[in-house]
């Protein structure tokens, strides 16, 4: 086992890895930029490194600099948390050249996955049901109607380097292909330094459900159930849930079998995701796979009463996964409060947190590391807490959500907590019945 695991990361994930951490008697190096010198991460880890300025690219994407804490602090693996460097494959290389080991995917299944072209064209081979579209990278403009002719509009276009929601269009009809073909080419060479395009068919009323899977570095591989992450705003998550109020147990056993060959078909190893898209139909196909922990493993521990980052730390270091497949007895949901105000289409809104207090009680749970005092830094993600509950129906665990969200309180900020509120008390809400476009007619 490892003796001291830096963190790559900020906010409340570092702190969640820290707390694993500790529990496991492995000591932490929290790294920091100078806009989070006052975070808790910082505080709570046995030591502490800046590197770098507030912005991203001086510090926490500033791969030298990480490898050099990580260097002078004596750690023998490093954790990457979600966003960032997690999934970049350059970082696990120079990980691995330092004999520093990184919890997370090898360089070359993040390039495997990272590329949707081919992370595509691996799932077909396994046998996973995909959406029809292009195979690979459409050359031209000429390349795209012809494709599109075959599978029939709606299509989407997507940007091969995509992610966050950038880089993707959908279009209704022959004539919209060519403007939507240049502005994808555009915001795709501007966010991502590749225009590469491929094309999909566009499912109608569709749910973006997703299977948590575990590999090790035996081949074996099991899946842990899925998350319910089809509440989003322009592809953003936020709330997401297990089970799905959509599932049933045939297709939970398809989407599962489904998960476990895409992971063994690349020999995953780690803590992972694969994502579906899934039509009205209950027919599902293959969208992409996060070879990382996600934001919302949460709701799957509190379903099966087991740490996830624990698991991740284990399989890096060597054991062995149990092989079990796990089906869910209770009902988790996961609010993602943000620093944004809802009533202006979610603007972010950081600064000074004036007066906090945290909700309670059974079947709560709060992932957080703002405090009254803090000062929410206008430079990442606005993402202050995920407050967490678990009952053991679906009615229950909304229920229980109201009366947690009644009770959070945080003041000299704008935050998504009335978004929150009104979301669980909105009718087609509570009787499970959206799609990823519920938002589009939500109203404030």
């Amino acid at each position: 086992m490892f003796k001291k695991i830096l963190i790559a990361n900020r906010g409340e994930i570092a702190l969640r890895v820290i707390r694993t951490c500790k529990e496991m008697g492995i000591a932490t190096v929290a790294v920091y930029s100078t806009a989070d010198r006052d975070s808790l991460h910082v505080r709570f880890a046995d030591e502490a490194v800046c590197i770098g300025p507030p912005a991203s690219k001086d510090s926490y994407l500033k791969i030298s600099n990480i490898i050099a804490a990580a260097e002078i602090t004596n750690a023998d693996a490093i954790h990457p948390g979600y966003g960032f460097l997690s999934e970049n494959a350059t970082f696990s290389k120079v990980c691995k050249e330092n004999g520093i080991k990184f919890i997370g995917a090898s360089p070359e299944m993040i390039d495997a996955m990272g590329d949707k072209s081919s992370a595509k064209q691996t799932m077909k081979n396994a046998g996973v049901p995909c959406i029809p579209g292009s195979e690979g990278i459409l050359e031209s403009l000429e390349d795209a109607h012809k494709v599109a002719k075959e599978i029939k509009y709606p299509v989407m276009l997507k940007a091969t380097a995509g992610g966050g929601g950038k880089g993707m269009r959908v279009v209704q009809k022959a004539e919209d292909l060519e403007d939507a073909w240049e502005a994808v080419r555009r915001e795709a060479g501007a966010a991502f330094g590749n225009d590469g395009i491929y094309m999909e068919k566009f499912v109608e009323e569709p749910r973006h459900i997703e299977i948590q899977i575990a590999g090790d570095q035996y081949g074996k591989a099991c899946h842990l159930s899925e998350r319910d992450c089809s509440i989003q705003r322009r592809h953003q998550k936020l709330v997401e849930e297990t089970p799905s109020p959509f599932m049933t147990d045939e297709l939970r056993e398809r989407m599962g079998q489904a998960a476990i060959k895409a992971a063994e078909a690349v020999k995953y190893e780690g803590v992972g995701t694969v994502e579906f898209l899934v039509d009205k139909n209950r027919d599902f196909y293959f969208m992409e796979m996060n070879t990382r922990i996600q934001v919302e493993h949460t709701i799957t521990e509190e379903v099966i009463n087991y740490d996830l980052v624990k698991e991740q730390i284990k399989l890096a270091a060597g054991d062995p996964i149990s092989g079990r497949n796990y089906y869910p007895k209770m009902h988790s949901i996961q609010c993602r409060i943000n620093a944004e105000d809802p009533y202006k289409n979610f603007a972010p809104c950081p600064g000074k947190i004036t007066a906090y207090h945290s909700p309670g009680g059974h079947g709560v749970r709060l992932d957080t590391h703002a405090y009254a005092g803090y000062v929410i830094p206008p430079n990442y993600d606005s993402m202050i807490s995920k407050l967490i509950t678990v009952a053991q129906t679906r009615e229950e665990a909304i229920t229980k959500m109201q009366r947690a969200l009644d009770e959070y309180i945080i003041e000299g900020i704008k935050t998504t907590i009335p978004f929150h509120q009104k979301l669980m008390k909105d009718p087609q809400f509570r009787a499970g019945n959206f799609t990823t476009k519920f938002m589009e007619s939500f109203e404030m």
